[in-house]
């Protein structure tokens, strides 16, 4: 025998008082527990003179000392021939307290909780009937739900469908009658939510290039935000066989992980919006509500690890397969975009990817100004843009994205080639995008020129 969570060891009832504060610290942390008197911390069996007095003493001290009330079972047992007192006692009330104080246990110790521990403690007690998604929204009935978006979701869902109500109850998003606010989130004929996008020109906030505001329901605001991600970041281009693939520069699997789970792990008693913000140089996914119920950015990398704020929000996503209930959509985020960073700011929890178009923009930059203090030197068309004429004279027809394969470049980085080529009076584009061709000016020149 020896001391553990939920196992703690007296000598004699001289230590009934301590004992009463170990049996409180193992209710709070587990709920249940054994105390035994007549054994020594190390396991021996020292045993103890007691009788059927002693254990009517000892039932009555916990009675008047230990508050909620418990109903523990206490007897005298033999350990080895010597007499010994077994407590064994359970509880789901927490907090409990001894004496007027409250204990935790940790490893075999109890430790006295802080005011802001206790906080927690009665906090995480009621977070199911505290949870917002759970709630009884009062101000929404059947007729403020779309018929159709919930044929759709029980349908999307694998279920069988046959009436609005019944697919509710089956979706657990009514009780005793009422509907939930998850209902409203996923199936109210007016928009629920607000959705807030915005691209910036530089790395900072400093200024707004575009703006827009998106109101829906959950599922349609998700859709917006990937849609404008995808508008305002490169799109790349790789061939597969005689096909062209678009390829983005941030992952998309990526973005759409931390979209949903924006989404999903919101607080939503808070009444700011989600943002999706577009800089120079990242994308940034913000909602707020920071990490849930002692979660940390450490445990939440590992993966595999999941404390849900909405669970019933989670279970929708669950039922249509946008997310899985294994806590896997870290270890995704991570696998498809290794250099996304996690903070949390004022409140909010923020997701940011880098854009490889940034670094490849600045890098391009240098080597476009070497580039033109080479050419103002030697009369020379040097680098990419030389590489670029000579693929255009040779096929005149050349689309950009077969040159951006070509050269190693991004779309927009050819299409600076090409716009300051113009410019310089070098090449020029007869007919439209389809139809037209490039034409290389002073093509003996050029030819000469070209290194």
């Amino acid at each position: 025998m020896r001391e553990s969570e939920s196992v703690e060891l007296k000598k004699s009832l001289a230590e009934l008082k301590q004992g009463l504060i170990s049996m409180v610290a193992i209710l709070n942390k587990l709920g249940a527990g054994e105390l035994w008197f007549g054994v020594a911390p190390n396991g021996s069996v020292v045993g103890l003179d007691a009788n059927e007095k002693s254990l009517r003493d000892v039932s009555q001290t916990i009675g008047s000392h230990i508050e909620p009330r418990i109903y523990p079972h206490i007897e005298l047992v033999q350990l080895g021939g010597k007499s010994c007192l077994h407590i064994t006692f359970s509880g789901q009330e927490m907090p409990y307290f001894a004496y007027g104080r409250t204990y935790m246990r940790v490893a075999d110790e109890d430790r006295q909780l802080t005011t802001r521990e206790l906080e927690k403690l009665i906090l995480h007690k009621h977070k199911e009937a505290m949870r917002w998604d759970n709630e009884p929204c009062d101000a929404l009935s059947l007729n403020g739900l779309d018929t159709a978006k919930i044929r759709r979701f029980v349908e999307r869902a694998g279920l069988t469908w046959d009436t609005a109500e019944n697919a509710l109850d089956k979706l657990g998003l009514r009780q005793n009658g009422k509907l939930l606010n998850a209902a409203k989130l996923f199936f109210s004929t007016e928009p629920p939510l607000q959705l807030r996008c915005a691209v910036f020109a530089t790395t900072s906030s400093s200024t707004i290039i575009d703006r827009h505001d998106f109101d829906g329901d959950i599922l349609e605001l998700i859709e917006e935000a990937q849609k404008y991600i995808l508008k305002n970041i490169h799109i790349g281009m790789r061939l597969e066989g005689l096909y062209r693939v678009d390829v983005p520069e941030i992952s998309m699997a990526a973005l759409r992980e931390a979209i949903i789970n924006a989404f999903c792990h919101r607080d939503y008693r808070d009444p700011d919006y989600i943002h999706v913000a577009i800089f120079k140089n990242r994308v940034e996914i913000r909602n707020p509500g920071g990490l849930y119920d002692g979660l940390t950015m450490e445990e939440m990398r590992q993966g595999n690890v999941s404390r849900r704020r909405n669970p019933l929000i989670a279970d929708l996503f669950r039922r249509i397969q946008m997310v899985e209930g294994w806590g896997r959509g870290m270890p995704l985020i991570f696998e498809n975009a290794p250099s996304v960073q996690f903070r949390q700011i004022a409140g909010l929890f923020i997701a940011s990817f880098e854009r490889p178009s940034f670094v490849e923009e600045a890098s391009q930059e240098t080597v476009d100004k070497s580039a033109e203090t080479t050419g103002k030197t030697t009369g020379k068309t040097t680098g990419k843009a030389g590489l670029l004429l000579e693929q255009v004279r040779r096929n005149p027809q050349i689309t950009t994205p077969e040159l951006a394969v070509l050269l190693g470049l991004t779309e927009d980085g050819v299409n600076y080639h090409l716009r300051k080529l113009q410019k310089d009076g070098l090449l020029k584009r007869t007919g439209g995008r389809k139809s037209g061709y490039w034409e290389v000016l002073d093509v003996n020149k050029q030819s000469n020129q070209i290194e």
